[in-house]
């Protein structure tokens, strides 16, 4: 019966267009991850069994899903504002006026912005006992991740960290006021009317990150610790180490449940047993041999650069990198481990690259032949060594304009080849302080 609700076309909600899972699932995965749509239009509702359904989340704003049960809907995430306020227009036209409990992954304001429409449906909160200590984590550094947020994710208008918007900082500060009604630890068992929950501490994306099993159906909520890319083990805006080890156990504890269904919280969801299992395992296996591979290097005496160079998957384990990527990621777990120093000597003191740029500089007989020699870079296809060669020129003879245009020029080419969600960016908001810069 699973089989054939999921494969034929489903009998649309009476008021919102709904889309069949298998539609939803023909989309590319890049299209999915580099989205920068509006996250508050054309928002189906998609079924996907009886009694499941979902709203799907565009421009890093996560999915919101829906259990329904005698006893109210189980809302599972609520996506990151003004996607929130959408997604809960949009289920209550189709009928979810009664909410019984939100579930939360984790903490991050991209799953959260919604927790307060929800509580007034009659919700109660529901989430792992590291979720109070997760907020403090991120209200301490409310600031700081406002503006590698605004980077990272170019919400204010194309111009990132350089327009800070209230409504990102709003979003944080709406995130560190939730207090959870109920709190587990390892396991909690959850029966809401006649449908019984399995909730379990799965850490990975965040300390407090947990799974939710759906026994009746044989369906699991997985959060933020799958999507179709490799991990974001580490993310360019910052976080605490997200350990390679908890996400292999996590997606192991999924795997022995023999989920049917997985839903993430971002993406599409993912209906059958034996493809559940070959990209979960496929997962888990590139997580591994990444790990593994690090921990070889670093024990062969290789320094991060030289590891991020030259650890790939095998073709086998090749997850995409549409979010997450393995030389971030090589990085992050190498210092981890060991912590910033990378053995140069230099590195002790404060005094970074930047105060013998102008010496550098100098030497070269000025700003244009280093910005001659970055042109001839570009012309070679080596936009990276001239992003490096044109920082040091300007930091040795700042606002030079052939230098910025250089930058911005390899900063255009770069963007243009990336299908990298994070690295598109940062590359924006590079682009967009070079050009201003030189007055653009």
């Amino acid at each position: 019966m699973l089989r054939s609700f999921v494969t034929t076309t489903v009998a649309c909600l009476a008021t919102t267009p709904c889309v069949c899972l298998a539609q939803q699932a023909a989309a590319p995965a890049g299209s999915r991850l580099l989205d920068n749509s509006d996250p508050t239009l054309n928002l189906p509702v998609t079924p996907i069994a009886p009694g499941l359904r979902y709203v799907i989340g565009r421009n890093v704003s996560s999915n919101t899903i829906v259990i329904d049960t005698s006893a109210g809907a189980v809302i599972i995430d609520t996506s990151r504002p003004p996607a929130s306020r959408a997604h809960f227009d949009v289920l209550n036209k189709n009928g979810v006026t009664k909410a019984a409990y939100v579930i939360l992954t984790h903490g991050h304001g991209d799953h959260t912005g919604g927790v307060d429409l929800w509580k007034k449906a009659g919700a109660k909160v529901v989430a792992q006992e590291n979720f109070a200590e997760f907020l403090q984590y991120q209200r301490m550094l409310t600031g700081f991740f406002a503006i590698r947020n605004g980077a990272q994710y170019q919400f204010a208008g194309g111009q990132g960290a350089a327009a800070q918007s209230r409504g990102s900082l709003a979003a944080l500060a709406q995130s560190a006021s939730i207090v959870p009604d109920i709190t587990f630890a390892k396991q909690l068992s959850l029966d809401v009317g006649d449908t019984h929950l399995e909730l379990y501490h799965t850490p990975g994306e965040t300390p407090d990150h947990l799974t939710v099993w759906l026994p009746k159906l044989k369906a699991a909520f997985l959060g933020d610790n799958y999507y179709q890319s490799f991990p974001n083990m580490y993310t360019l805006r910052g976080t605490r180490p997200r350990w390679p080890a908890e996400y292999i156990q996590s997606l192991e504890k999924v795997l022995s449940l023999q989920p049917e269904i997985v839903v993430p919280s971002h993406g599409t969801a993912i209906v059958g047993k034996a493809e559940i299992t070959r990209r979960l395992t496929q997962m888990r296996d590139a997580i591994k041999y990444v790990h593994d591979a690090v921990i070889a290097g670093m024990n062969a005496g290789k320094d991060a650069r030289t590891l991020m160079d030259e650890i790939k998957l095998p073709k086998e384990l090749d997850v995409g990198e549409g979010y997450g990527k393995i030389s971030w990621s090589v990085r992050g777990i190498y210092e981890s481990y060991a912590g910033w120093f990378n053995g140069d000597p230099a590195e002790m003191f404060s005094q970074s690259r930047s105060s013998v740029s102008p010496s550098l500089v100098a030497l070269a007989g000025g700003a244009q032949p280093i910005a001659d020699e970055a042109q001839k870079l570009l012309k070679s296809g080596k936009e990276v060594e001239a992003l490096h060669l044109t920082a040091i020129g300007l930091e040795g003879s700042p606002g030079d304009k052939s230098l910025l245009r250089a930058r911005i020029a390899a900063f255009e080419t770069l963007i243009k080849a990336s299908t990298n969600r994070n690295e598109v960016g940062w590359l924006q908001q590079g682009l967009a302080q070079a050009k201003t810069a030189l007055g653009q």
